[in-house]
């Protein structure tokens, strides 16, 4: 179909504007004719320019979307054909694809980034579950259900294919610049580059670029088997796990690269406290424990308890669309902080007698390890670490000490014979563990009490906020 033709006609639709166009197809914006007057987009396929490859494409395109549902992954509500053309009638994304959202922004905030990549996640969890891979993963083929509130929906399952972790395929499938190395060199390869093109996307809305921007395929390729590792740009600032998972995505050999499973679980993508219908049920009953704690006089349990049921409350807040009761959850939130600062205080006092009565044993551990200056300079850096917890310096500067001395600690006591001081240093590691876990969680409640207190002001609730100001 040329672009200066008129839409084509349907019984049941007016289609109007276009929406993009491919090398076979053709999207417009429609609307039904009868009773609600819903608002779809059509992709309008030209017989005339199908061959074998594309007519089987098409054929897994329907088939696959016609099996799956989810809130991140396009609707195809039904398919139609006439003499000219195959339609199919989609789910409409008023909000564009992630291309242009990122184009319009230069770069996108890290929390901004990771909410999408969760409901990207969320999408691709479904699909592996099924064995589907997309194969041709860019932010063109993902849509944003609105401008003011964005929720991605993975689209264009034109290249997808059924694929079981052990297939193998070398067709050629995909964007260049979003093509896994093993693809691009012709080589073997399995639904892991679906991995690689994320990290693609990643980068790309962190910094506004893709990692391998090139005038050729040649020069693309170029760059793609280059041995040298991904780096992010200079200057970069990004979360030690957001870095974490970036690089371990764009990982050029497939079988260094993150496996499925470990994406699905890292601390960056956090799929369990993706923001969902379930995410109030879960901090209700993580609060209703705490306030229980809290009455028996465990404060320490309490103040856990407390800290987790906002890592589910904040995402309770996201979620939420209606203004009173966005504003009803953040009062309890507010008023479940503020108990938690109090039990703070109180589980600190309780801390500086644990620290007193650990001091001695620490001390004799040290003087036992003289002969071991590895296990002594550990325990040294444990010590600062403890030292400045102790003088209320809870930042993440020392819960790094922590995890990096017990990085060091914990082979050397799979290496430490039966005897006294491996009795200490087990009790120590143990007790380095309980502080380090105990500061994250208070990071952790830093963090969410921060974002509690600007849900409002991210591009994900604009509309909500305006909607709340006119009641």
């Amino acid at each position: 179909m040329a672009s200066g033709c008129a839409p084509p006609k349907l019984q049941e639709y007016i289609l109007t504007e276009k929406l993009g166009s491919g090398s076979y197809a053709t999207v417009y914006k429609a609307y039904r004719k009868v009773n609600s007057r819903e608002v779809v987009a059509i992709k309008c396929v030209s017989k005339k320019s199908l061959n074998k490859a594309s007519v089987e494409n098409l054929l897994t395109e329907i088939e696959i979307l016609k099996a799956v549902k989810h809130p991140h992954i396009v609707q195809l509500k039904d398919f139609q054909w006439d003499g000219e053309n195959i339609y199919l009638i989609m789910e409409y994304c008023a909000g564009g694809d992630l291309s242009h959202f990122i184009r319009s922004r230069r770069v996108l905030p890290e929390r901004v980034v990771c909410r999408f990549l969760q409901q990207l996640a969320s999408a691709l969890q479904y699909l592996h579950q099924r064995h589907i891979s997309h194969l041709d993963l860019k932010p063109q083929n993902v849509l944003l259900s609105s401008q003011s509130t964005p929720h991605l929906k993975l689209a264009d399952f034109g290249f997808a294919q059924h694929m079981s972790p052990w297939d193998e395929k070398r067709v050629l499938r995909g964007s260049p610049l979003y093509m896994a190395p093993e693809m691009v060199c012709r080589q073997q390869y399995d639904a892991r580059v679906d991995l690689w093109s994320v990290g693609v996307i990643l980068y790309e809305a962190l910094f506004g670029r893709p990692p391998f921007v090139s005038k050729s395929f040649v020069e693309l390729e170029g760059k793609i088997r280059s041995s040298k590792a991904v780096e992010l740009p200079a200057g970069s600032r990004v979360s030690p796990e957001c870095r974490d998972l970036l690089l371990r995505l764009l990982e050029r050999d497939p079988e260094q690269r993150i496996i499925f499973e470990e994406f699905f679980t890292h601390p960056f993508v956090d799929l369990d406290h993706m923001p969902d219908a379930g995410s109030l049920d879960k901090a209700t009953a993580l609060v209703t424990d705490a306030v229980q704690k809290d009455t028996q006089g465990d404060f320490a349990s309490a103040l856990s308890l407390y800290c987790r049921s906002l890592e589910y409350f904040v995402p309770a807040l996201h979620y939420e669309s209606d203004c009173r009761r966005k504003s009803a959850i953040r009062s309890k939130v507010t008023q479940y902080i503020s108990r938690a600062e109090e039990l703070k205080a109180l589980v600190a006092k309780g801390n500086k007698a644990d620290f007193e009565q650990a001091k001695s044993k620490r001390g004799l551990l040290r003087e036992m390890s003289r002969d071991k200056p590895q296990l002594l300079a550990a325990l040294e850096m444990a010590s600062a670490a403890v030292t400045q917890e102790a003088g209320g310096d809870d930042s993440v500067e020392t819960l790094h000490l922590y995890q990096q001395s017990l990085g060091e600690l914990l082979p050397m006591l799979a290496a430490e014979p039966q005897g006294r001081r491996r009795v200490l240093l087990h009790a120590e590691i143990k007790s380095l563990m309980s502080r380090a876990e105990y500061l994250k969680e208070q990071l952790k409640m830093r963090e969410n009490q921060k974002e509690a207190t600007s849900v409002d002001q991210d591009p994900f609730s604009e509309s909500i906020k305006s909607n709340c100001s006119l009641q």
